[in-house]
């Protein structure tokens, strides 16, 4: 077992414990990456709101932006959060 960065650790859970983060992760996950306007579609949320979100879970370090010419393509690049939503999904 690993040792528990409490700090880095809640922050990550706490990004998660929103159910539109939590959606917008799975999703992620599911199709390795999206662009803001396929999540929008997707989620059928305001652009404003789900790009407030996705500040929320770059800033926690639980995704990483790409650009893609005027594209923005997003993935989820800590390991221990695609672990946590199988877990979720058992």
């Amino acid at each position: 077992m690993r040792d528990i960065d409490f700090k880095k650790d809640s922050g990550i859970l706490k990004a998660l414990g929103h159910p539109v983060r939590l959606r917008i992760v799975t999703g992620l996950i599911v199709h390795d990456e999206c662009d803001v306007n396929t999540i929008v579609a997707e989620l059928k949320i305001p652009q404003s709101t789900i790009s407030q979100h996705l500040s929320i879970l770059k800033n926690s370090g639980i995704i990483t932006p790409r650009k893609e010419g005027v594209r923005t393509c997003y993935s989820v690049v800590e390991k221990r959060v695609r672990e946590i939503i199988r877990i979720l999904g058992e």
